[in-house]
């Protein structure tokens, strides 16, 4: 949804297991559809201007989205009735999938089939922003090419769309973040007369009280497959850090990583943070209750909180993202969000082009959305609707509005998910009683195995 990233989509992760919890799988998957950033931009790379094929004003366009997202598309559809659209139902959120790469490689080869429009992962624009095959046009349109006003797109939340540009080119237009906060019950905060931290030491500290004087009661969890995007994202932890497109350097050796993987560790041997994942079968029921704070992403507070853990309204509130003492910039990780894409293909790129401006940044649809807009004024809108405030203990739009411009760049989009190491090598180390700072090497080479196989270069400096 948000991924997703949004109920995402989003960050491109369907990481989520709904098993007990009302979260249905599509959503879930659409909640962690999250997307990463791509810091490798340089404007003064740009390819060459982009070419249209002949366009026929008025043609019917085609629109792929997912599940989540058909809702939207449908209703753009309704209020524009002279729009010619079919529109069709795809995974486009699902983390790993590679049927629209797929798909498009075969269309390069037939030479017919593309869509005009899609719905998909961060993931998807690495490859959609490159040819398939000598030859083949890159799938992804460039919107900054005269397709979308520059003024548009310098409306979204700073850094939202870094994961959509490549060679200086916008390949994409994102339809929801997820950025990560602290979320904390409130009333037994209140209660039990602790203060909400601001840093990570006081964190770890309050973690550390909590777990002595009301054991059981939890802070956080590492047990989720999109855990480390919320701590090590978070902590500016380069674990994937593209310093070139083409060379990703992962050195989770780094002081930033060791500080939070040993932060964690300590909290994990307190008890006061989880190995077993949030969305873990079981846990709602077992431990949901005993939650008192959970560091993740905006999504938490309506589909872990609300729909997964069945707490109350008015317990439940957000903060800001937690900083380093003594460090004065403030960065925050991302567990969601998907974005759309028009085809370089399309014959009517100006009715595809404002299908995807309308889906991402009007407030008729942002404001219902199921997830944080990416875009800043849509997203005001969608912190006006009662729908998205009058479940939480506090106004929610501060904290919101700081983490969704506090997204930390250096954790790069590649072209393949980052959640696949966390989960075959962290999280059955914690499983089996490693700590997070022993598995380090592990994970990082496994990130780095990964990246070769995708034709990267990998450094750890």
């Amino acid at each position: 949804m948000e991924s997703s990233r949004s109920p995402r989509t989003g960050r491109r992760h369907s990481l989520l297991r709904a098993a007990a919890i009302t979260l249905s799988l599509a959503t879930a998957a659409a909640l962690a559809g999250c997307a990463s950033a791509d810091t490798t931009t340089d404007s003064s790379s740009k390819q060459s201007a982009f070419k249209p094929v002949a366009q026929k004003a008025g043609s019917q366009i085609t629109v792929w989205a997912d599940s989540t997202r058909l809702p939207s598309v449908q209703a753009y559809q309704k209020s524009h009735p002279d729009v010619k659209m079919k529109i069709v139902t795809y995974d486009g959120g699902a983390d790993g999938s590679t049927y629209l790469q797929s798909k498009v490689q075969l269309f390069d080869r037939t030479g017919s089939g593309w869509p005009d429009v899609v719905f998909g992962t961060p993931t998807d624009v690495t490859w959609a922003s490159e040819a398939t095959k000598p030859g083949a046009r890159p799938f992804a349109a460039p919107l900054d090419e005269k397709l979308v006003p520059q003024s548009t797109l310098d409306g979204f939340a700073k850094g939202s769309l870094t994961p959509c540009q490549f060679s200086g080119h916008t390949y994409c237009m994102r339809n929801d973040i997820a950025q990560v906060l602290l979320w904390y019950n409130k009333s037994l905060m209140d209660k039990w007369g602790y203060k909400v931290p601001a840093t990570w030491q006081e964190y770890e500290a309050l973690g550390k009280q909590v777990a002595k004087e009301h054991p059981g009661y939890l802070v956080g969890s590492v047990g989720d497959t999109n855990s480390h995007e919320s701590y090590f994202w978070s902590g500016q932890c380069p674990a994937f850090n593209l310093v070139k497109p083409d060379t990703l350097r992962t050195d989770l050796q780094d002081p930033k990583c060791t500080r939070m993987a040993k932060l964690l560790d300590n909290l994990i041997s307190a008890k006061a943070i989880a190995t077993q994942g949030f969305f873990s079968q079981g846990f709602a029921k077992n431990s949901g209750s005993k939650v008192l704070m959970a560091y993740g992403p905006s999504w938490y507070g309506q589909y872990l909180f609300k729909a997964g853990f069945k707490t109350p309204a008015k317990q439940i509130a957000a903060a800001p993202p937690l900083t380093w003492q003594g460090e004065s910039t403030t960065a925050t990780g991302n567990v969601g969000g998907g974005v759309w894409m028009v085809s370089s293909h399309s014959a009517n790129l100006k009715a595809s082009t404002d299908v995807v401006t309308w889906l991402t940044t009007s407030d008729e649809n942002q404001a219902t959305a199921p997830t944080y807009p990416a875009y800043t004024q849509a997203a005001k809108a969608w912190l006006a609707n009662p729908a998205n405030r009058n479940y939480f203990a506090n106004d929610v739009s501060d904290p919101f509005e700081q983490a969704a411009n506090e997204v930390w760049t250096g954790w790069s989009n590649t072209r393949f998910s980052d959640s696949t190491a966390w989960s075959s090598v962290v999280l059955p180390a914690l499983t089996s009683g490693k700590s997070l700072t022993d598995t380090l090497p592990a994970w990082q080479q496994e990130i780095a195995d990964e990246a070769k196989t995708q034709g990267y270069k990998v450094v750890d400096q």
